[in-house]
């Protein structure tokens, strides 16, 4: 037998070298790199993979196997790198284009279990009442625990108008929350406005995805030509909270409208050559192959008009970009308390059988030099969610395990200890939301409005 596992480990370990070769992991692919192959390491891999197609007490597939083993090497690495089969990297192209069936969450694995990085706006998870923070531990009646990100994703993930249960482990809730919620075709609207009083213009962008830079400036547009705003807008508010992130370009573009031409958004350091790049606020480095530049028709008052950013505990990567390259550059006001602090950025590799690898590819650096990876933005302003100070607390970037640390800061502090899976049943559910843009209730975007009102009765002096 140990003749045929020798014989069987040599093929596979031939076959483990091909994929790592035809992957192209290392973009300089040099004599050094593939000098460096782990063969003993190799042999031990392809030596559990015989023990377990030859010993395991059920048949498994050999396709399995191996995709068990790439999404483990993966997944360890850090948190946001991973394996794409075929339906999870379809999902992914479709999200991107802002259209899917499922939830509405944006989720991250801890500890073996699904948390909630952010709730999309005006979605079953977010009318339902999930918070940024919140430990899933079950989906209908399997537990989480063991699970890949990728599975408990397309596990929540389906048809629309049909139901799933969410097991939910809050902090401060003695027991589980369980949650029923009917999926829904998730049209991710990803740029809203509203004019507000006194001429001041509200803009919300929930997720970065292909339109959206697109989108925001029809939006400013369409604010600009508002009867409020006959003399111009007096003032502007741009919510990124609980915006997860998205596309780098559309972060570079939505930047790119408020900031002066060729100011540098965004710089990019990684291990290859193309990681290491400096982002501008110029048509090619946001147009993406687009002939035409969106942007091009924006009313120059944009570049000056008085600004609030409104950020939180949910604004992660994407929205972080923006608002660091404002706060950098001075162009606006930072207000809310402080954000994600996710400042990596993950390329999508396709592989030949339709499936991807999301892979970690860089670092990203504010115009100033600042990382903010396991830190965030520390607000200009810093205002809670209510008045009497009680912010809902999120999880953090800090807080997931394996993170990359801040290659120009401290390492960051112990992440604290994960919430309990607690198995009996709760009390109560939680209480539906309603989503309203701008809501008069908004005691962040209140605080905002009292800003730039200041600001503007300042100016006239």
């Amino acid at each position: 037998m140990r003749s045929q596992l020798q014989k069987a480990g040599l093929v596979f370990f031939g076959a483990i070298a091909g994929v790592l070769i035809s992957l192209n992991f290392s973009a300089h692919a040099d004599k050094e790199s593939a000098a460096s192959l782990p063969v003993e390491e190799l042999r031990s891999f392809a030596d559990v993979f015989n023990a377990i197609k030859q010993g395991y007490v059920e048949p498994i597939d050999d396709k399995k196997l191996i995709t068990y083993a790439i999404s483990g090497m993966l997944s360890n690495l850090d948190p946001h790198s991973a394996y794409l089969d075929v339906d999870s990297f379809k999902d992914l192209q479709v999200s991107t284009q802002g259209e899917f069936g499922g939830l509405g969450i944006e989720v991250s694995m801890e500890d073996g279990f699904v948390k909630v990085v952010a709730p999309i706006d005006d979605t079953p998870a977010f009318r339902a009442g999930v918070k940024a923070g919140d430990l899933i531990v079950k989906l209908d009646e399997t537990p989480v625990k063991g699970m890949t990100l990728n599975d408990a994703v397309k596990r929540m993930r389906g048809k629309p108008k049909t139901q799933i249960t969410l097991t939910i482990a809050r902090k401060g809730e003695s027991k589980p929350i369980v949650l029923a919620l009917t999926r829904e075709k998730i049209k991710v609207q990803s740029v809203k406005s509203k004019m507000l009083e006194s001429g001041i213009g509200y803009i919300r962008v929930s997720q970065f995805q292909e339109e959206t830079t697109a989108d925001v400036a029809k939006q400013l547009d369409k604010l600009y030509k508002e009867k409020e705003a006959k003399d111009g807008l007096r003032g502007l508010v741009l919510d990124l909270r609980n915006d997860p992130g998205g596309l780098l370009h559309g972060a570079v573009g939505v930047s790119a409208a408020f900031l002066p031409e060729k100011a540098l958004v965004v710089s990019t350091d990684g291990r290859t050559e193309d990681a290491k790049r400096r982002f501008l606020a110029s048509p090619e480095d946001y147009q993406r192959g687009r002939s035409d530049d969106v942007l091009k028709n924006l009313p120059p008052a944009v570049k000056t008009v008085p600004m609030v950013v409104l950020v939180n505990g949910g604004s992660a990567s994407a929205s972080e970009i923006v608002a660091g390259a404002l706060q950098d550059h001075k162009r606006a006001v930072i207000l809310g308390t402080q954000t994600f602090g996710k400042a990596s950025v993950q390329t999508i590799l396709p592989l030949s059988n339709n499936t991807a690898i999301k892979l970690t590819t860089a670092r990203y650096y504010t115009p100033s030099g600042s990382s903010l990876q396991a830190k965030g933005i520390t607000p200009d302003v810093i205002v809670e969610e209510t008045a009497n100070g009680a912010s809902h607390e999120t999880l953090r970037e800090a807080d997931l395990e394996r993170h990359l640390t801040n290659d120009k800061d401290k390492p960051a502090s112990a992440k604290p200890a994960p919430a309990k899976n607690g198995k009996s049943e709760p009390e109560s559910e939680a209480k539906p939301v309603a989503f309203e843009v701008a809501s008069k209730n908004d005691y962040q975007l209140t605080q905002a409005l009292g800003l730039l009102k200041a600001w503007r009765i300042i100016q006239q002096r």
